[in-house]
């Protein structure tokens, strides 16, 4: 095969970062070479997000910004993958005429194939969306018979492990954590969410597959490993075990090398007794909750088909810190869903305040293509909805400030992410137990004279200052 360039461009979540690697994986076992850089490369690969409209905003921009590469000569191709290009597919291909190709998620397993033929002026047909719900069984237990493996014939060297179940995935940054994805799909049917539908029901990973790629990333110097799912509390129903993540995580943590597990995804309703004991009580696992709460006024959760309320969620916040008091607990929240009362909004500012998050996200609520809110009436004028956004996010914006403060003097153990040397001033970045990745704010470590630290390390260190859901904290 003649030498090929392919960069792969990742947009949205931690679940479309492990597809990145994925295809990486597949692409470089078919012989491609793997660049940082789109500009020069003989293929662009744009993991599209299409869950909301900033996100599909964005990614059409980052596919156009491609496309201009491809105009001055510098790439000669690009193709569109990911949540947007399954969802959407040929439409967003007969809007795009800039992308040489829109492929959906069953096209992953010969992307190379694909890629070869654009090189050579083919054009390959368009995804058409259907609703992947209906590719699998709709009884859980039945889902594994019919989840189809991934096996290559071969693997680099250095790719997978030497035994065991392989693994498909090629590193595309060398920091000291990566996610891990431990399920796909959803079986929640949310009103304002389209994920299940363009993801697919759920299927859990099988747990040794899951032990496999984490000793695989120990290997490649990961330290923490971040488990990722559209529903990690439903891990393990189509394996027949509700308990399965509870007897996942002491293996996780019996892998020489890792010493941080972060879990996410949440769900307030599902979440049990035994789990939150394993959660705060498996060696290794940090106290950090992801509960996706979405809302707080009942009358709004019934509408967004959830469960809940204000008291059931601070009881549910009450449990984790009876079990550990200093967890980090964050969450999202939407304002303007069809129906929403202004009483409904001060509930919702109620349990915020009570609540005591470390970080809450808010989105503004607006229609999503094929969602069942789309249909709802009470639909709320976008001027409010701006207007009711814009108080909640002030809220939250103080809300967080005052729980970063809260952890002053706090001893916590921060994991260095970057060491950058600035003028001979060493600046060191990393995260305490209770921030997640990229969205939680970070820990800068004021580093004494003569105190040296590297990427990976795991510092001990008291807080001394906070700036937003950011710390400043001193080595111990």
């Amino acid at each position: 095969m003649p030498d090929r360039s392919v960069a792969l461009i990742t947009l949205g979540c931690a679940r479309n970062d492990v597809d990145s690697e994925e295809l990486a994986g597949r692409l470089a076992e078919a012989g491609w070479r793997l660049v940082d850089d789109a500009d020069g490369a003989d293929v662009a690969v744009v993991n599209t997000c299409g869950f909301v409209e900033q996100a599909k905003k964005d990614s059409v921009d980052t596919l156009l910004a491609a496309a201009d590469l491809k105009e001055a000569g510098r790439t000669r191709a690009v193709v569109a993958v990911g949540c947007m290009a399954e969802r959407y597919g040929k439409d967003l291909a007969e809007s795009l005429p800039e992308a040489d190709a829109v492929l959906g998620f069953d096209s992953y397993a010969d992307l190379s194939g694909h890629l070869e033929s654009i090189l050579h002026g083919e054009r390959p047909a368009s995804h058409v969306p259907r609703d992947r719900r209906s590719l699998l069984p709709l009884a859980p237990a039945e889902r594994q018979a019919a989840r189809t493996p991934v096996v290559l014939p071969e693997l680099l060297e250095g790719q997978a492990p030497a035994s065991g179940p392989r693994v498909v995935r090629r590193r595309l940054t060398q920091g000291p954590w990566a996610p891990v994805k431990i399920a796909a799909g959803c079986d929640r049917r949310c009103t304002f969410c389209a994920i299940p539908a363009f993801r697919g029901s759920f299927v859990s990973r099988p747990g040794d597959e899951v032990l496999a790629e984490v000793e695989w990333l120990a290997g490649q110097g990961v330290k923490e490993v971040f488990l990722v799912s559209e529903n990690t509390t439903s891990y393990g129903k189509d394996l027949g075990d509700l308990r399965a993540l509870e007897a996942l995580l002491p293996r996780i943590a019996a892998v020489e090398g890792i010493e941080r597990i972060r879990v996410s995804y949440l769900q307030p309703a599902e979440v049990r007794p035994g789990l939150l004991d394993a959660l705060t009580a498996t060696a290794k696992v940090v106290p950090y909750f992801d509960l996706s709460f979405q809302h707080s006024a009942p009358a709004v959760l019934r509408r967004m088909r959830r469960f809940g309320g204000t008291e059931p969620f601070l009881a549910l916040i009450e449990q984790v810190r009876a079990r550990a008091p200093l967890a980090g607990i964050r969450s999202n929240v939407i304002v303007g869903f069809p129906g929403e009362t202004e009483a409904d909004v001060d509930d919702l500012c109620d349990f915020l305040e009570r609540a005591r998050l470390d970080v809450t996200g808010v989105f503004a609520y607006s229609d999503e293509d094929g969602t069942e809110a789309e249909t709802l009436d009470g639909k709320v004028p976008d001027d409010v909805i701006t207007a009711r956004y814009e108080r909640v996010s002030r809220l939250v914006e103080e809300l967080v400030a005052q729980r970063a403060e809260d952890r002053l003097g706090e001893e916590i153990v921060v994991l260095v992410e970057r060491v950058v040397d600035e003028d001979g001033d060493p600046h060191v970045v990393g995260r305490a137990a209770h921030q997640g990745p990229d969205v939680d704010g970070e820990t800068e470590l004021d580093l004494p004279p003569g105190h040296t630290v590297a990427v990976g390390d795991l510092v001990r260190a008291r807080v001394t200052g906070a700036a937003g859901a950011d710390l400043l904290a001193v080595p111990l």
